[in-house]
């Protein structure tokens, strides 16, 4: 089993049409002779500046410089809950008649929807009702709790919360907020399409806007009004996780597909199924989907850090992360194009800020890991680190291991902008020291792992390596030990908090051949991703004897 997003076959095709009667909310002037919403006037004529000021679109000098095009951040994270999750909750909650209103409304979300929700409701004179597992972080529930709205809080996870959410809305008659399934929902993200254009000099010559996708609402909003709007020239282009790319994988498919599981650090787009209205205007407007990894999204986490002095969220840098991605990919640096990143929210736990300083660098590109094996004789360490210098070496861990040969983990700073030619030629000339290097910079138990645990190592009889992505909840440890057979000896444990709703583990476990078959029923009941690291080349040389 793999931690990478599998996909399965939404049960149902997109419709062509939306039937007037599935938005009854919508005014019927609102509505176009085929019966889907007139988005151009929902967005001309949406309510969130009855509350909200637009924010600000910055120029980048120092990202425009690097990459020989005008980079512009649309700035939502300077909105009053530090995300665009205002503009739709406030739409939607506004255009409640007044008899929906006293009865208030319910929505289900542990980040930034709920502060939309909860501040909607505060400025309307609405109630309010969050639910939220019982293990969101506290900081979240008194936020949203600071807002006045009431939170319930419910299950151990997202989807028993959401039943909950359900079940409530229909006992007590309370109007469901969406989060981005809905037109008036997506006709407030839209504004910021309209702000940007209003914003950006000579709008005519906008190359593209780029924007991150969960569920699809602001994607969906933005390109409804550019494209009606906006020059011909510029393209709407959605960004999303490698491990959380459900619009991706559903408009190559034509249809919605549900993973079946995702990657929770950009916890603000880890959906596992796009909203049907978004999916359809996606799959009529959008110019494509840019995917992007976890140390890409701490490398524009950074990057707008340098150019604002302010600390988005992982999902609110992901615009920013896949427009980089976008001109690397398409051979654009220094095309001069002109280009919109809109920076969608900046509810980050503080916690998590030393997991991105550690990935920053690498996603950028700009430092390298390797593991090198050396002779173990003197002048090694210094023929090894005459190849490396003067490049800055950011780590350097080894252990005596055995009188022949030693085992290196290293990373260090690159000169050059052609990664992949500098790396390839350094293990070259490690090559002719008779030094074995392999570069390991998109390792995940490496990075995870391996680089805080070096310091020698033995060989363990029958022992099976694992990488697991458990629950950040106080059960998680002991499910994961109350299902282990007494004879399933646990020979290695290593865990590091990294501000996530997950954790990541490293497990060592010696497993007796003969119990192959039980010890795999054990993982599939477990649940918990995992990928198996016991034939890896880091587990091996630094984790093995």
């Amino acid at each position: 089993m793999s931690t990478t997003a599998a996909a399965t076959e939404y049960s149902s095709h997109a419709p062509e049409r939306i039937p007037e009667s599935r938005y009854p909310r919508l005014p019927a002037h609102a509505v176009l002779p085929d019966g889907s919403p007139d988005y151009l006037r929902l967005i001309l004529t949406s309510k969130v500046y009855e509350i909200l000021k637009e924010t600000p679109l910055v120029y980048c000098p120092n990202l425009s410089a690097r990459l020989g095009n005008q980079i512009w951040l649309k700035r939502e994270d300077l909105q009053e809950v530090f995300s665009f999750k205002i503009r739709g909750a406030y739409n939607f909650m506004a255009s409640l008649a007044d008899e929906e209103r006293w009865k208030g409304v319910v929505t289900c979300s542990a980040g930034n929807h709920a502060q939309g929700v909860a501040l909607s409701g505060s400025k309307l004179g609405i109630p309010c009702t969050i639910v939220m597992p019982k293990a969101t972080p506290t900081i979240k529930v008194r936020n949203v709790s600071r807002l006045g709205a009431k939170v319930v809080l419910f299950g151990q996870d997202f989807d028993e919360a959401k039943s909950e959410c359900a079940r409530l809305a229909a006992t007590y008659g309370l109007i469901f907020v969406p989060p981005y399934d809905d037109p008036l929902v997506i006709a407030g993200q839209g504004t910021v399409g309209m702000e940007i254009l209003k914003q950006i000099p000579n709008p005519e010559t906008l190359d593209g806007i780029v924007a991150g996708i969960g569920g699809g609402g602001l994607a969906a909003g933005i390109a409804s009004y550019v494209k009606r709007i906006g020059s011909p020239r510029t393209k709407v282009i959605g960004g999303e996780t490698v491990d959380a790319d459900a619009m991706a994988r559903s408009l190559e498919k034509g249809q919605r597909v549900t993973l079946s599981e995702v990657g929770l650090f950009s916890d603000g787009t880890a959906v596992k199924l796009v909203g049907e209205e978004p999916f359809r205007i996606c799959q009529n407007l959008l110019d494509g989907v840019v995917k992007v990894d976890t140390d890409e999204l701490c490398a524009a986490i950074k990057d707008v850090f340098e150019e604002t002095r302010s600390i988005t969220e992982p999902a609110g840098a992901l615009a920013l992360a896949a427009l980089k991605r976008h001109i690397v990919d398409n051979e654009l640096i220094g095309a001069q194009k002109k280009f919109v990143a809109v920076i969608s929210g900046a509810n980050m736990n503080f916690d998590r800020l030393r997991f991105v300083a550690e990935r920053a660098e690498l996603g950028e590109g700009r430092e390298a890991l390797l593991c090198v094996e050396i002779p173990e004789k003197p002048g090694s360490f210094f023929a090894l680190h005459d190849k490396i210098h003067p490049r800055a070496t950011t780590e350097f861990v080894y252990r005596y291991h055995d009188p022949k040969r030693a085992q290196i983990f290293l990373s260090f700073q690159l000169e050059s902008t052609s990664r992949a030619k500098e790396v390839s030629e350094l293990i070259a000339a490690l090559e002719q020291l008779e030094m074995k290097a392999v570069d390991i910079s998109d390792d995940e138990m490496a990075k995870s792992h391996a680089r805080y645990m070096i310091g020698g190592c033995t060989q363990v009889p029958n022992e099976r390596m694992f990488r697991f992505e458990f629950p950040e909840r106080p059960d998680a440890l002991r499910r994961f030990l109350k299902g282990l057979h007494s004879g399933w000896n646990i020979s290695l444990f290593h865990y590091r908090n990294h501000g996530a709703d997950i954790g990541k583990v490293l497990a060592g476990i010696q497993v007796p051949p003969e119990d192959t078959a039980q010890f795999e029923d054990y993982l599939k009941n477990l649940g918990y991703p995992y990928v198996e690291e016991t034939e890896s080349e880091v587990y091996r040389r630094f984790l093995r004897g």
